[in-house]
C-alpha cells in the first residue's frame, strides 16, 4: 500500500445535533464471534467492551450489535426468546450498559438489532399460543391457519422457507390430535408475528422504548420488508432468494407489502421524540428503487444496498449499480448505505477470489472449489477503497479490516447454520463468515478466548490475519482501513458528490470533492493521470495503477 496520509484521527465526540447517520461508517459486531471474556469459547458483551479501543483506533463512527438477547440459538440469535433482556451466555443488562457507556466515551454510537418479523418458538407468547385453542387471541399474535386437504394435512399455502422446505409447521393440539399450522418464513423455531394485530405493534413499541431509554443510538431492523403479508396469504410458486423483485409487476405476497410503511412511520415518530438522532436501518433485500421507498423522509433513515453487495467484480456492473443506487436514494433525500460483507454472506475477501458468479448464501466446504485467496484479498482491498470513496454511509463487517477470508474448509460436522440440515446437507450455509476473530498471532484461539474450543473452530492459518500481527505493518489490510477511514472523514467524502470521469474500458474513474478515484478492474496496468499525487492506494503504485487496485489521488 502507498499512503501519504498524516491526518490525525477525529476527536472522540458525539454531536447530538447532526445527521451523523448520513455519512457514518458503522462496524457490525457478531457477538458470539468477536471476543470472549470468560473462557467458555463464546463471545460476550464484556469481551466486546474490552476490545472497543480497536474500533476507536480504526476510526468508525458507530457499531451495530447483532442479537445478544436470550435465544435457543436455532438461528444464531435471530430467534429471540425475550426482546428486553440479555442472554446469560453474553452477560447481563449491566454488562450492556457498561459497553454502551464505554462506546459513547470513545465517541462510538451503538445500534442494536431489532428482529420484528419472527421470534423464538420458546418466546412466552408463542408457547401460550401453542397451549391455546384455534381462533384464540393468543394464536392471533401469529399466523395460525387450518391446513388444506380433507384432513388438514397439507400446508395452508405453497410458501417455502428461506431456509429450505415448507414455510409451515403443523402443531399437535392439547387433545393430542394434529392441529393447525403456523407460518415461519425461516426456521420452524422462528414463528412469524402477525403484524395485523395491534397488540404486536404495541409490544414492539415497548421494546423500542426499552432500549432507547437505556441510550442506544438506533436499530438495524431484521427482515423488515416481510412484516406484513398479503391478505389471504395467496400461493406464490416463485423462488425468493437474494434480492427480491416483482414477478410480472407483482411483489411476492410475503415481501414488501404496502402495510409496512405505516409501521415504519410509527417507529420513526417514536424515535424522533428522543434526542440525538436515533436511527433505523432497514435490512431489506430489495432492488434500490424498492428499498428507497422504505427510507422516505418520515420512514427509516437507511437501507442496506444489497444490490451493490451482490454485484460481481466487473466494471460495467459496478458502475451501473452505483448510478442506480444514488439515483434512487437521491430521489427520496436519503443517503446510499454501502456494504460488501455481513454475517449472512461469504466474506468479500473470498467472494472476489472466484472468477465466476458465487451463490452468496450457499456456503463452501472443503471439497468444493476453493477461492484464490491472494486474488480475493487484492480485489477486496480495492473494492473497499472504492466503496469508502462513495458518498453516503457504509457498513463494515467484523474482521474485514483484517482481510479475513471465508473459512471455506470448515468441517461439516461443526456446522450450526439451520439451512445445512433443512436443505438435506445441500447448502452449507453461513458459518464460514461467523468463525471467531483472531486477535493475536499465537495462543489457544488467537486471542479470542482462553480456550481453543471456540463455538466454531478457527483455522490454523488465522495467525497472520490477527489484529496484533497487522497493527504496525504499513502494508497490512488493517493499516489500509485505518488510512481510508481517516481520509474519508477528513475530506468529508460521505457528504460529497460523485462525478464520473472519462476512462479506459475496465476502469472506474470519478471525483468526490477533492479526491479523485481510480479502480482498475482490467488485467493490465493503466497509467496514472498527470499532475496527480497518490494519497492512498489498495496496493503498491508506481506511475501506473496495477490490476485489481484502487487509488485515491489529489492534484499536485
Amino acid at each position: 500500500m502507498t499512503s501519504a496520509d498524516t491526518t490525525p484521527p477525529a476527536p472522540a465526540h458525539l454531536a447530538a445535533d447532526d445527521d451523523w447517520w448520513r455519512t457514518a461508517v458503522i462496524y457490525q459486531i457478531y457477538p458470539r464471534s468477536f471476543a470472549d471474556s470468560d473462557g467458555d469459547g463464546t463471545g460476550d458483551l464484556p469481551g466486546i467492551t474490552a476490545r472497543l479501543d480497536h474500533l476507536a483506533d480504526l476510526g468508525v463512527d458507530a457499531l451495530w450489535l447483532s442479537p445478544f438477547y436470550p435465544s435457543p440459538q436455532r438461528d444464531g440469535g435471530y430467534d429471540v426468546a425475550d426482546y428486553r433482556a440479555v442472554d446469560p451466555r453474553y452477560g447481563t443488562l449491566a454488562d450492556f450498559d457498561a459497553l454502551l457507556a464505554r462506546a459513547h466515551t470513545l465517541g462510538i454510537r451503538v445500534v442494536v438489532d431489532l428482529v420484528p418479523n419472527h421470534c423464538s418458538s420458546e418466546h412466552t407468547a408463542f408457547r401460550a399460543a401453542l397451549a391455546a385453542a384455534p381462533g384464540s387471541p393468543e394464536r392471533d399474535l401469529f399466523h395460525f391457519r387450518d391446513g388444506r386437504g380433507p384432513d388438514g394435512g397439507l400446508p395452508p399455502n405453497d410458501w417455502t422457507s428461506m431456509f429450505e422446505g415448507p414455510a409451515w409447521t403443523r402443531v399437535t393440539e392439547a387433545d393430542g390430535r394434529p392441529g393447525q399450522w403456523y407460518l415461519h418464513l425461516f426456521d420452524p423455531g422462528q414463528p412469524d408475528w402477525n403484524w395485523d394485530n395491534p397488540a404486536v405493534r404495541a409490544d414492539f413499541e415497548t421494546t423500542l422504548r426499552f432500549w432507547l431509554d437505556r441510550g442506544v443510538d438506533g436499530f438495524r431492523v431484521d427482515v423488515c420488508d416481510a412484516l406484513v403479508k398479503a391478505d389471504g396469504l395467496p400461493d406464490w410458486p416463485h423462488p425468493t432468494h437474494g434480492v427480491i423483485e416483482p414477478v410480472d409487476g407483482v411483489m411476492p405476497p410475503m415481501w414488501d407489502q404496502e402495510g409496512i410503511h405505516d409501521i415504519f412511520r410509527a417507529w420513526r415518530k417514536l424515535l424522533d421524540s428522543y434526542d440525538g438522532h436515533r436511527i433505523l436501518c432497514a435490512e431489506a433485500w430489495l432492488p434500490p428503487e424498492r428499498a428507497a421507498r422504505i427510507i422516505r423522509p418520515d420512514e427509516m433513515h437507511q437501507a442496506f444496498n444489497f444490490r451493490f453487495l451482490e454485484t460481481p467484480w466487473e466494471p460495467d456492473a459496478l458502475r451501473a449499480v452505483i448510478d442506480e443506487s444514488l439515483t434512487a436514494n437521491d430521489a427520496v433525500g436519503a443517503p446510499t448505505t454501502w456494504v460488501l460483507s455481513n454475517h449472512d454472506v461469504m466474506r468479500h475477501a473470498s467472494r472476489f477470489g472466484y472468477d465466476g458468479p458465487v451463490a452468496l448464501e450457499h456456503g463452501v466446504g472443503a471439497d468444493d472449489p476453493q477461492p484464490d485467496r491472494a486474488a480475493g484479498l487484492r480485489r477486496a482491498r480495492a473494492a473497499t477503497a472504492l466503496m469508502l470513496a462513495l458518498p453516503g454511509s457504509a457498513y463494515l463487517y467484523q474482521g474485514e479490516e483484517l482481510g479475513l477470508p471465508e473459512v471455506t474448509d470448515l468441517q461439516d460436522a461443526a456446522r450450526q447454520d439451520p439451512v445445512w440440515e433443512r436443505s438435506g446437507h445441500r447448502i452449507r450455509g453461513r458459518d464460514g463468515c461467523r468463525v471467531p476473530l483472531p486477535w493475536t498471532g499465537q495462543g489457544p484461539s488467537f486471542g479470542f478466548s482462553d480456550t481453543p474450543d471456540t463455538w466454531l473452530p478457527q483455522p490454523s492459518y488465522y495467525g497472520p490475519y490477527a489484529a496484533e500481527s497487522q497493527r504496525d505493518d504499513p502494508d497490512s489490510t488493517l493499516h489500509l482501513y485505518r488510512g481510508l477511514l481517516r481520509l474519508r472523514r477528513h475530506h468529508r467524502l460521505g457528504t460529497g458528490e460523485l462525478r464520473w470521469l472519462s476512462s479506459p474500458d475496465g476502469v472506474l474513474h470519478f471525483t468526490n470533492g477533492a479526491i479523485e478515484v481510480m479502480t482498475n478492474l482490467t488485467s493490465q496496468p493503466v497509467p496514472l493521470p498527470p499532475s496527480r499525487h497518490v494519497v492512498i492506494a489498495s496496493a503498491a503504485v508506481t506511475d501506473h495503477v496495477a490490476p485489481d487496485t484502487t487509488v485515491w489521488l489529489v492534484r499536485d
